[in-house]
């Protein structure tokens, strides 16, 4: 019996002073499997029990019961430190030194472009126009055909047209086709008044004027009675929202093969206000867009009799515009992502060479 007390006491010594000393709880798991186990010091004085009388199995069952009760509370107070120790290490790796200078967000912008397909949507929406987009991967029929452009046209050669599947499938090189779209579409060929903003494709020498890429908006209306005056007073009140009201529009007989009359639109210079500059290059008007009546082939092709429905096609190039709004020369700013050009644009609202 003095043996088994003695050894409780053994083991309440090496516990306490491995407790002492050890540094991580995977030290202290190891301690509980260790004494506290099925296998260890303080069962096997438990299993030993049988052999004593019924007093000295009193006297060590309470001595064995007293001792784990220590023991683990040791083990739960140690167990308690470690973890508030491994946090306040954790808590002081990832201390933050709010005395330092704070990191600087980059900010992002809306690219010029957008910005102007964004501006010129609105123009157009507030004028009851909607917003209609079509596939850029187009079908001969929709891009030529319906648009009073035959097989054979000039406009269809290869040297223009970027052709994926035969000549029936290819990259649009107008938003046109979308307006023939949504008329062939209108099963009840009642009026129309949309506009269709998107990226078109067109083989081109990429320069600082041209390239093979390029974003156009087309606005269309498609009604009864709808004459030239029309379109002069859509122009007017597009032009002076976009430019500044004391701008001056003037219409220039032209062609294109889906309108009929077909005019360029030129506004007065931003620079000199008409009077002759080297912008406009001394004649004080600028060239800004493309427009005219619908084509009546294109009214047939498409459903609607043009005996009884008229209508009228604006062309928008949106670089051009860009370039015009904000004194850009070159379009392949555009899309070079020189940051430096982006940086500038979207620092000061718009380019510091803007001529308006």
């Amino acid at each position: 019996m003095k043996e088994k007390m003695k050894k409780i006491e053994n083991i309440r010594k090496e516990i306490t002073e491995s407790l002492e000393t050890i540094e991580q709880l995977k030290e202290l798991t190891n301690i509980k499997v260790t004494y506290l186990g099925k296998k260890g010091p303080i069962n096997e004085l438990s299993q030993s029990m049988k052999e004593l009388s019924i007093e000295d199995k009193k006297v060590l069952g309470k001595a064995l019961n007293d001792f784990k009760t220590e023991i683990t509370n040791l083990i739960n107070e140690k167990e308690e430190y470690l973890k508030q120790k491994e946090l306040q290490e954790k808590l002081e790796k990832e201390k933050i030194d709010i005395t330092l200078p704070a990191t600087k967000l980059t900010v992002g912008g809306i690219h010029p472009l957008i910005r102007t397909v964004e501006e010129i949507e609105n123009i157009f929406m507030s004028m009851g126009y909607d917003v209609v987009e079509g596939p850029e991967v187009e079908q001969d029929l929709y891009n030529f055909e319906k648009l009073n452009l035959p097989k054979g046209h000039p406009a269809r050669d290869a040297q223009d047209t970027f052709y994926i599947e035969d000549e029936e499938i290819l990259l649009r090189t107008q938003t046109s086709g979308v307006q023939a779209r949504t008329m062939d579409a209108n099963t009840e060929k009642g009026p129309i008044r949309i506009i269709c903003p998107g990226k078109v494709y067109r083989r081109d020498d990429d320069d600082a004027t041209h390239s093979h890429q390029f974003m156009q908006l087309e606005a269309l209306v498609v009604d009864k009675n709808i004459s030239v005056a029309n379109l002069k007073g859509t122009l007017e009140e597009v032009i002076r929202k976009l430019f500044g009201e004391d701008r001056e529009i003037r219409l220039r007989p032209s062609f294109f093969p889906f309108t009929e009359p077909s005019f360029e639109v030129d506004v007065t210079c931003f620079k000199c206000g008409g009077k002759g500059c080297s912008i406009c290059k001394d004649t004080g008007w600028i060239e800004v867009l493309g427009s005219g009546e619908v084509h009546p082939n294109v009214l047939r092709n498409c459903g609607y009799d043009p005996e009884v429905y008229t209508g009228f096609a604006i062309g928008i190039g949106i670089e051009r515009i860009a370039m015009l709004k904000y004194g850009i020369t070159d379009i392949r700013s555009f899309y070079t992502n020189d940051m430096r050009f982006l940086n500038d644009f979207n620092r000061v609202g718009g380019n510091s060479n803007e001529i308006m």
